[in-house]
């Protein structure tokens, strides 16, 4: 029997739509973290991804923005009380069973949404100042190493953030991040259809319950998607999201 496919909803947004009104969105742990940033930039990049995702999520549940509660779920922390809560965000509340990832890097924004299957995005800026040989004992696995190896120069910047990229959205999507070892995933050689070959995580599924493709951020940048399912995955990707902007004075919030 043909499994049903998985519905994925991918949006696009910049840190340039930043406005203090979407912080009203925010509830006070978030707002206390969006302080707590020092760069201008880094501020604008945070209130634009979880405003976006407090929107994305209130219309499929149907419910208002402020209503959206999260979990946050780390599994390398043992329950550690003394740090800030982190990791993966888990929708609560109204927007439970949902799965929600975020990702933002440079000019680039991304939020994606599924129902009942977990959904991991990561979008890179290619950036010529990163030491992509250094970074790459880090990132990649020894075949990928070999690989990227391989490459002209001219075009291994781009390979690496295609690699990590990839790898970080499966890790998202497995709920264990970064932390979880980059180096534990195996990825196809960028160029061709993106596949997993291998995956040793604590966290890892059955790589027949992955899919992994790659997504358009632009020029300058590299972005993947991960859906950990066995079923198709039909993704939907939006252009610039629409984010409310300040208020005429005296307008009420939005619910």
């Amino acid at each position: 029997m043909i499994e049903e496919s998985v519905e994925c909803e991918v949006w696009w947004a910049s840190p340039a739509q930043s406005d203090p009104a979407l912080l009203e969105l925010l509830d006070d742990a978030e707002r206390a973290r969006h302080g707590r940033f020092r760069r201008a930039a880094d501020r604008d990049r945070y209130a634009v991804a979880h405003a976006l995702a407090r929107l994305v999520l209130a219309e499929a549940a149907g419910c208002g923005p402020t209503e959206v509660a999260f979990t946050l779920e780390c599994p390398h922390c043992d329950g550690e009380e003394d740090r800030e809560p982190h990791g993966k965000p888990r929708p609560a509340g109204p927007a439970a069973g949902l799965e929600l990832s975020i990702s933002h890097s440079g000019d680039r924004v991304a939020v994606a949404l599924t129902r009942g299957a977990p959904v991991g995005v990561d979008v890179e800026e290619v950036s010529e100042r990163r030491d992509v040989e250094g970074l790459a004992e880090m990132v990649l696995a020894p075949d990928e190493r070999a690989a990227l190896a391989a490459l002209p120069a001219e075009r291994a910047a781009l390979a690496f953030h295609d690699y990590w990229a990839r790898k970080e959205a499966l890790l998202k999507a497995s709920g264990e991040g970064i932390y979880g070892g980059l180096t534990g995933v195996s990825v196809s050689p960028p160029g061709g259809p993106p596949r997993v070959l291998s995956w040793s995580t604590p966290g890892a599924p059955p790589l027949d319950r992955v899919r992994l493709q790659d997504l358009d951020a632009g020029p300058g940048y590299r972005a993947a998607l991960a859906v950990l399912t066995s079923a198709p995955v039909a993704v939907t990707v939006h252009g610039t999201a629409p984010l409310p902007a300040a208020r005429p004075a005296g307008e009420a919030p939005p619910r």
